[in-house]
C-alpha cells in the first residue's frame, strides 16, 4: 500500500491547517454553559450575521443541529417532510423519531429537490385521525444526490407555501457555503426563506469540530435548552469555535477549487465504461458513482482501491461516492483518477 492514502472519503477528513491549530491555541475562553466563552459569542454572533438571523447557537455536530432544531418546531406525533434521500432521515439514526417523537414523509425528489407541487400532495389534512404536517426541511448542498444545489426559485416559492400553510421550514445547510460558492448567493440570501438553519464548519471549511443553528433569538433560547438536554453543552469551547472562525475567514473562498476538482474526477471516471456518473448532479464537490454494471460489489471495489492507495465509500445503492476537499490537491486527484481507471479497467 502506497505511504500516503488519497483520501476522498468525505470533506469531513480535513485537518486543522497550522495557522487554525494556531488561532486555537491562542483562543480566549470561558464556560459556554454559562454564556461566557467570548470565542463561542463571537462565532455565534458572526454566523448570526452571515446568515441575516438574530441569534445562533454553536453544538458540537451537524447531526446535533438539526435535530435539535427538529425538536424546537415540531411535536410529538407531528410530521416532517423531507426529499427521501435527506441527510436527516437517511445519516442521524432515526433521530427525528427518537428524540422529536415525530414521522417523517419522504418525497421523491429530482437530484434531491421537489417543489411546491410534491409537498401539496404530502401535506395532511386537518382531521384529527391524522399526524400535523409541521416541518418541511430542505437540504442544500444534496449530499445523497451528489452535492447538488437546490434551485433558489424552488426555495422561494416553497417558502411562500409554507408561510401560507402556517408550516416551518428548516435548512440543513450543511454545506450551503458550498452552494454559495457555485452559485454566487449569498448564505444570507438562502437563509432568509427559513425559520432555522443549520451550518457546518468540519467539511469543507475544514475545522475540527462543530456546527452553528441559527434563526429567532426566541427560537435560539429554546434550541440552547434542547442542546443541553441532548448533551452538546460545552465548557470552554472557545478552543473548537476559533477553528471555525479561522474556517470561516481563511476557507470559504477556496472552495470553487474543490468543486474543480470534482469536476475534473467525474469526467475522467466517467470514461471507465461500466461507471454511471450523472456529470449534470456534479455541481460541487460531490460524485455519486453508479458502479451496477461492474459485476462486482462495492466493498470489492473499495477495497481494491483501498489496496491501491484510493479511499472512497459507499454512495447510493450499488454505487460509491468520492469527496474533494482541502487536503487534496489536484495533482492527487489526477493520480487518483488514473489509479481507479487501471484499476477498473
Amino acid at each position: 500500500m502506497p505511504d500516503k492514502l488519497l483520501d476522498f472519503r468525505s470533506d469531513t477528513v480535513t485537518r486543522p491547517t497550522p495557522g487554525m491549530r494556531k488561532a486555537m491555541a491562542e483562543a480566549a475562553v470561558g464556560d459556554d454553559v454559562f454564556g461566557e466563552d467570548p470565542t463561542v459569542n463571537r462565532l455565534q454572533e458572526q454566523v448570526a450575521g452571515l446568515l441575516g438571523k438574530e441569534a445562533a447557537l454553536y453544538v458540537p455536530s451537524g447531526t446535533m443541529g438539526n435535530q435539535t432544531c427538529i425538536k424546537v418546531h415540531t411535536l410529538p406525533g407531528d410530521e416532517v417532510i423531507c426529499e427521501k434521500g435527506a441527510h436527516v432521515f437517511n445519516y442521524e439514526t432515526g433521530g427525528i423519531a427518537f428524540l422529536s417523537g415525530a414521522q417523517v414523509h419522504a418525497v421523491e425528489g429530482k437530484r434531491g429537490a421537489f417543489g411546491v407541487a410534491e409537498i401539496e400532495r404530502a401535506v395532511r389534512p386537518d382531521l384529527y385521525y391524522m399526524p400535523k404536517t409541521r416541518l418541511i426541511c430542505l437540504e442544500n448542498t444534496h449530499n445523497r444526490a451528489g452535492g447538488t444545489v437546490y434551485p433558489l426559485e424552488l426555495i422561494r416559492e416553497i417558502s411562500a407555501f409554507a408561510r401560507k400553510k402556517n408550516i416551518r421550514l428548516h435548512l440543513d445547510g450543511a454545506r450551503l457555503w458550498n452552494a454559495s460558492a457555485a452559485t454566487g448567493i449569498t448564505p444570507m440570501e438562502y437563509a432568509s426563506y427559513f425559520d432555522s438553519v443549520s451550518v457546518c464548519l468540519s467539511k469543507g471549511l475544514g475545522a475540527p469540530v462543530g456546527s452553528v443553528i441559527a434563526g429567532s433569538t426566541a427560537f435560539i433560547a429554546e434550541a440552547r435548552h434542547y442542546r443541553k438536554i441532548f448533551g452538546g453543552g460545552m465548557r470552554q469551547a472557545g478552543i473548537l469555535a476559533a477553528a471555525g472562525l479561522y474556517a470561516l475567514e481563511h476557507n470559504t473562498g477556496r472552495l470553487a477549487e474543490d468543486h474543480e476538482k470534482a469536476s475534473f474526477l467525474a469526467r475522467e471516471l466517467a470514461q471507465v465504461k461500466t461507471f454511471d456518473i450523472d456529470l449534470g448532479s456534479v455541481q460541487t464537490n460531490i460524485i455519486i458513482i453508479g458502479a451496477e454494471r461492474t459485476g462486482r460489489s462495492p466493498e470489492e471495489i473499495l477495497a481494491a482501491l483501498r489496496g491501491k492507495g484510493v479511499l472512497l465509500t459507499l454512495g447510493n445503492y450499488m454505487g460509491l461516492r468520492a469527496v474533494t476537499h482541502l487536503d487534496v490537491t489536484m495533482d492527487e486527484v489526477k493520480r487518483a483518477a488514473r489509479i481507479i481507471r487501471e484499476t477498473m479497467g
